[in-house]
Parts: structure tokens; C-alpha cells; sequence
């Protein structure tokens, strides 16, 4: 399928899951929006990257997804929304009972309340074009949760939550809203932490893998970037216009347990 002249904007994409999301709706033929809070010149370099290798358009815009303003003048930076892809996100893991006030605030914001302002930006550019697709990225934690995850797993319920709303808020009109859940993704933060795992483990690389980084994960392979930015690329295509309000798992079947 071809998403040629579709602008898709995605937020938190300069790496990891964001930019592997948008590199494969530039590679559908979507015009993309990169988007995080920092404004390197490696970061405008990736959207020229990506523009040369797609031949698409591909820009860069900073925005500070824990700010509802910068959130809403993202989309407004942007011009237009075909799709939206909310995958901004950060962790902290604590008991709830030492939980830091300040972290709970992050992780809701940047979460949870960054998808409500950017959705709520966007739907009006979706109506006058007369089509969207809203694909928030969501987690295995929307679906069941982990102790020590209250922040995290909270926004992602959440996440589902609004999905769901928006789904129906929508229903009549061509806009779908659906949310991807991965479990554990091979991402360079991830890649960047097997090392020291396998040191506290005393285990190799493969073993540390699958013994202690994917014990909750059946399959005990890592889901990839490319698959979720496959997902993404069917929720947007004419095969899934009638799939909104729900829940996509790329996670190895750990929500099947």
C-alpha cells in the first residue's frame, strides 16, 4: 500500500521505537514529522536522512511533550495530520509507597497527557482533509501491569483508555483510533543494557536474553522496530478501516499468559 501524500507526525521519534515507526511510514510514502525535546543538528540530520532515503518529506520539529502548549504547537508547526503517532514516553521504576512526586508528574505528562493534547490538536486537521489515523503506542503494561510501575503502568492504561474514546468519538466519520502494545523491544536503550546484565547474571548474551531481560515474554525474542512500524503502516492502510477502539499486542504473547 502506498500512505503518498499523507503527513504523519510522531512524537518522541529521534530514536528507538519513534524513529522506527517513522522510517516505515516514509517508507509507505508518508511525509513524516520527527519530534523530540532536544534541537541537535543530528536530529534535523536524521529527517534529511530519512527524506534522501524515502523520498519523502521529513522534517524535525523540537517540542517538549510534558508541556501541553509545546504538545498542541507541534500539530500546529506541522500544518497538517493525516496520522498521528503518540509514542512519546519515559520510565521510573519505585515502590509506590517512595514513588518521586516529580516522576509520577513526568511519566503522566509526557505518557499520557502529551496523546490527549496532541489528538485533540489534530482531529480538526483530520475532519477538513477527510481522514485520519490516530495509532497511539501504548504497552503490554496497558494491559496488565509489573510492581514498582504505578506511574507508567497508570498512563498506559490510560493510553488505552482514551483510544477507545476517541475510537468513538470518531466512529462515524473516516478516522480510526487504535493503540499498539509492545512487550519488550530491542531498541538501542535496551541494546545498551544487555551488556551490564550479563555481568550481574554471570551469563552470556543470549541466555541473559532469554532467561532474565524476556521472562515474560514467551516468545523470548525481542519484538523489533520495524514490526511496530509495520503495525502502524496496516492500522493506517484501507485493510484496517474498520479496525478503531482497540488494542494491537506485538509482545510475544505475554498478554496471553
Amino acid at each position: 500500500m502506498t500512505l503518498k501524500g499523507k503527513t504523519a507526525v510522531v512524537t518522541g521519534s529521534n530514536s528507538g521505537i519513534g524513529l522506527g515507526v517513522a522510517r516505515e511510514l516514509a517508507k509507505a510514502g508518508a511525509d513524516v514529522v520527527l519530534n523530540s525535546f532536544t534541537d541537535r543538528d543530528e536530529d534535523h540530520a536524521l529527517a534529511a536522512q530519512i527524506s534522501d532515503e524515502f523520498s519523502v518529506s521529513a522534517r524535525y520539529i523540537k517540542a517538549d511533550m510534558s508541556k501541553g502548549t509545546d504538545c498542541r504547537a507541534l500539530i500546529e508547526q506541522a500544518g497538517s495530520c493525516d496520522i498521528l503517532v503518540n509514542n512519546a514516553g519515559i520510565q521510573h521504576v519505585a515502590p509506590i509507597d517512595q514513588f518521586p512526586l516529580d516522576k509520577w508528574d513526568a511519566i503522566i505528562a509526557i505518557n499520557l497527557s502529551s496523546a490527549f493534547h496532541t489528538t485533540a490538536a489534530a482531529l480538526p486537521l483530520m475532519r477538513a482533509a477527510g481522514w485520519g489515523r490516530v495509532v497511539n503506542i501504548a504497552s503490554a503494561h496497558g494491559l496488565t501491569a509489573s510492581p514498582y510501575k504505578s506511574a507508567y503502568v497508570a498512563a498506559k492504561h490510560g493510553i488505552v483508555g482514551m483510544t477507545k474514546t476517541v475510537a468513538l468519538e470518531t466512529a462515524e466519520e473516516p478516522i480510526t483510533a487504535n493503540a499498539i502494545c509492545p512487550g519488550y523491544v530491542l531498541t538501542p536503550l535496551v541494546e545498551a543494557q544487555i551488556p551490564d546484565t550479563m555481568e550481574k547474571y554471570n551469563m552470556g548474551r543470549e541466555e541473559v536474553i532469554k532467561k532474565v531481560m524476556l521472562e515474560r515474554q514467551p516468545s523470548r525474542e525481542f519484538a523489533t522496530v520495524e514490526q511496530l512500524g509495520g503495525t502502524a503502516v496496516f492500522l493506517c492502510s484501507d485493510a484496517a478501516a474498520q479496525i478503531t477502539g482497540t488494542t494491537i499486542s506485538v509482545d510475544g504473547g505475554w498478554t496471553a499468559l
